[in-house]
């Protein structure tokens, strides 16, 4: 059985399940929240779905209450992979309205799982969080500037996690992916080079590095994950 667990935002997604995949391998019970019901009856080596809206507290903490139900198995580390990306215009044809919907669900989500998490990592002796920034958080591009801000705020609230609960053993780092070599991008950029971009399972190895004890020296840091792109 399992003897710790970790909360992967995001689970089902292009990252996120090579990520579950990463830490199922390495025999973590792995929760895994979503908006809808997955299977009625999970495989006992796979994923624990639970069915949470990560944008409010209620949902936040239904995902954190399912991740410590387990005492043989504590919660030991978050991952926060839920967010999304849009594109626009520059700034002044922005509409605000669109500037805040980046920030809602690229920081909202993070904040609330992350919040709703800690005195369960602190009651266990410590843990990791492990949050997705992107490159566009420290090198913007044109059209995209809800989205920078949004990632380069997660950035800033990962490291402040990082300093606040230093003294209670919970690490906090970031991944900063460029573009992740996935079935959704390759379809909305097909002229694109793919060689260049970075495969999920590589990402996915980072993210299970820093959330174990192998990383244990590690707190605060931005590790950028481009691969070729």
């Amino acid at each position: 059985m399992a003897d710790r667990t970790v909360l992967v935002t995001g689970g089902t997604g292009g990252l996120g399940g090579a990520v579950t995949a990463a830490f199922l391998r390495d025999g973590w019970r792995v929760v895994v929240p979503g908006r809808e019901s997955g299977p009625p009856t999970p495989e006992p080596s796979g994923p624990v779905p639970v069915v949470a809206d990560l944008l409010t507290p209620e949902g936040a903490a239904r995902a954190v209450t399912t991740a410590t139900a387990e005492p043989a198995a504590p919660l030991r580390a978050v991952v926060n992979l839920v967010g999304g990306y849009a594109s626009g215009g520059l700034v002044h044809e922005t509409p605000v309205e669109e500037f805040e919907r980046m920030l809602r669900i690229n920081l909202r989500p993070t904040y609330l799982v992350t919040q709703a998490a800690l005195p369960h990592l602190v009651a266990a002796g410590g843990g990791a969080v492990v949050c997705v920034s992107a490159r566009a958080a420290v090198a913007p591009f044109p059209g995209a500037a809800g989205y920078a801000t949004a990632k380069a705020a997660v950035q800033a609230f990962a490291n402040a996690i990082a300093v606040e609960y230093r003294p209670h053993g919970v690490r906090c780092n970031t991944v900063l992916p460029s573009v992740i070599d996935t079935p959704a991008n390759r379809a909305a950029q097909p002229e694109a080079d793919h060689r260049r971009w970075v495969p999920p399972a590589e990402i996915a190895a980072v993210i299970r590095f820093l959330a174990g004890a192998e990383s244990a020296p590690t707190s605060g840091a931005s590790v950028p994950v481009y691969g070729r792109a």
